[in-house]
């Protein structure tokens, strides 16, 4: 694992591990390697927490690739949120003491455990760590906030396109390639995401791909104009998309087959 040790044949981090793993300053009135967190391992399709389960834990993924979603009196999914290494789970359970969403391994996961109680009582000790955690708490609002607004704002095709730039600058500050990455979730799940339908999405990345703005291999996504992705707007019509990509095939085969100039002869 990337943080932690063993004990009693689990792995556990203190409290610095937690800090350093959630971006925020280590609360120093608090550090000890008697603090420990203990961490706990989930498989691709396990659920982490379900709807109206009681709450006394939030989650931080250490690794792993997981999903949030609410669940209808129909059983119709709609996804909230793709956490990754960093993000906090289980927020949605502190008002009514009952988790409001539920949380869904993409991948195997590797999270950490934090029993709500014990942090209660060392932030009525600790405001340093109580003022940090509720900064993690707002980051989390913030980008549902921000998540909405895209929504409400931005065609299909860019909001397609904000969420690839968006997951590639995640992929990037987690350390990994930000130009070549898989997708750990279906389509459908970015469509419910995005507010879009399946066809939608598909269509979509197969216009970025013919247009030259990504590559496309099943789940593998190349990103080729970050860019252009990030202003991207509305797409052209796809006969427009036709007619530039045949000059641009006309112009590399002229290229391809043009006589290159012949070398100078040498002075005698």
């Amino acid at each position: 694992m990337e943080a932690g040790r063993q004990r009693q044949g689990r792995l556990w981090s203190n409290l610095k591990e937690v800090c350093d793993l959630l971006h925020i300053p280590a609360a120093v009135s608090v550090l000890s390697e008697d603090l420990l967190f203990q961490h706990v391992q989930f498989k691709t399709g396990q659920r982490v927490h379900t709807i109206g389960q009681v709450f006394d834990t939030l989650y931080i993924v250490n690794s792993g690739f997981l999903k949030t979603v609410l669940i209808d009196e129909f059983g119709n999914e709609q996804v909230l949120s793709f956490p990754m290494k960093g993000d906090m789970l289980g927020v949605d359970g502190i008002h009514t003491r009952h988790y409001a969403s539920e949380a869904v391994a993409l991948s195997d996961c590797d999270l950490i455990l934090l029993p709500f109680k014990k942090l209660a009582q060392l932030g009525r000790t600790h405001a340093e760590l109580e003022n940090m955690l509720y900064g993690v708490m707002s980051r989390e609002l913030v980008r549902e906030q921000a998540m909405i607004g895209m929504l409400g704002a931005l065609s299909a095709e860019a909001r397609v396109a904000r969420f690839l730039v968006n997951l590639a600058e995640r992929f990037g500050a987690m350390g990994y390639s930000s130009k070549l990455f898989n997708l750990r979730m279906t389509r459908h799940e970015i469509g419910s995401y995005l507010g879009l339908t399946l066809e939608t999405v598909s269509r979509t990345l197969s216009a970025f791909n013919e247009i030259g703005l990504i590559t496309v291999d099943q789940r593998t996504i190349g990103i080729k104009d970050p860019d252009a992705l990030k202003s991207l707007r509305r797409l052209p019509p796809s006969r427009n998309r036709v007619k530039q990509n045949a000059r641009k095939a006309e112009a590399e085969a002229a290229a391809a087959n043009a006589v290159p100039p012949a070398p100078a002869l040498a002075p005698a």
